[in-house]
């Protein structure tokens, strides 16, 4: 068995397609078909169902196709692991982000990638469960997200910050001239909010329902830049992460009085698996960030 065949075996499992398979790896579909034939034959099980020009992967087949993308992954890890000792900062670093970290994250990529131009970043928004879900497949490198008190048991962590959730409003809101505001105030105001299902709003939930606090949710949106643009034209408030606002000059936010809106900022590591150098210096660049 070798790393080629694997490589291609994925490929063709992931297109359910021989011939574009084929095309995206450069070589001939009959290259592609002996190779998978070989892998087939050394394995004593079919990795496909041959249909015609289609395909699709046997109950065999997709119980390898996990193991396959592992091996491949830990071989690029090794080597990456190799390049690191040699001190040469090339490859690619893959970041889970949740949404509330972009405006510090920006800043971070900007000056990372001038420093060390050969790493190649990918950038994967998403819920917190959704990057947790990832990192623990070893489809991110890390994750940056916001948590209470517990982290999962299963995942290094490093704390950043502490962030406090705010009212959010336009220089030209009403409220914006507050020093404060009670968390009771809130009960029956119109607001905008993150959409359910993102962890800020989901831990907004349960201590507004605490406190028997009911808004006036206007609008929900899955995108934080849009709720703060929203937010920016001056006529409805939100609560959000007070580091979210990180450049939003015509926003302002108004602290509310409550410790329970406390939100800690992680990095999230894969436990018990080799870290990219690269990994921790980007890391270390966010947390002098946080220290500014």
């Amino acid at each position: 068995m070798e790393l080629r065949q694997l490589g291609y075996f994925v490929k063709a499992a992931e297109m359910l397609h021989f011939t574009e398979a084929a095309a995206a790896l450069y070589v001939t579909q009959s290259t592609l078909s002996q190779q998978i034939r070989q892998l087939e034959n050394e394995l004593g099980m079919p990795l496909f169902d041959r249909i015609g020009k289609q395909v699709r992967l046997t109950e065999a087949g997709g119980v390898f196709l996990l193991h396959a993308r592992q091996i491949l992954l830990d071989v690029e890890k090794g080597k990456q692991a190799i390049e690191d000792l040699q001190q040469m900062l090339t490859g690619e670093l893959r970041i889970g982000v949740t949404y509330a970290f972009t405006s510090m994250l920006l800043p971070a990529l900007k000056s990372f990638t001038a420093k060390y131009p050969g790493i190649r970043i990918f950038i994967d928004y998403g819920t917190t469960d959704d990057l947790e879900r990832k990192l623990r497949s070893s489809e991110l490198d890390f994750a940056l997200v916001f948590h209470q008190d517990q982290v999962p048991g299963d995942f290094d962590k490093q704390r950043l910050f502490t962030a406090k959730v705010v009212l959010a409003v336009s220089r030209k809101h009403k409220l914006a001239t507050l020093s404060h505001i009670n968390l009771k105030s809130l009960h029956g105001m119109e607001i905008v909010l993150a959409a359910s299902g993102f962890s800020s709003r989901d831990f907004l939930d349960e201590v507004l329902k605490k406190h028997n606090v009911i808004p006036d949710i206007k609008i929900e949106l899955n995108d934080v830049h849009a709720l703060l643009s929203l937010v920016e034209q001056g006529h409805w408030p939100t609560l959000l992460n007070e580091q979210a606002l990180t450049g939003w000059k015509n926003l302002v936010a108004v602290p509310i009085e409550d410790r329970e809106l406390l939100r800690y900022a992680y990095v999230l590591w894969q436990k018990g698996t080799y870290r990219k150098k690269a990994a921790d210096l980007f890391v270390e660049s966010l947390g002098l960030l946080a220290k500014t």
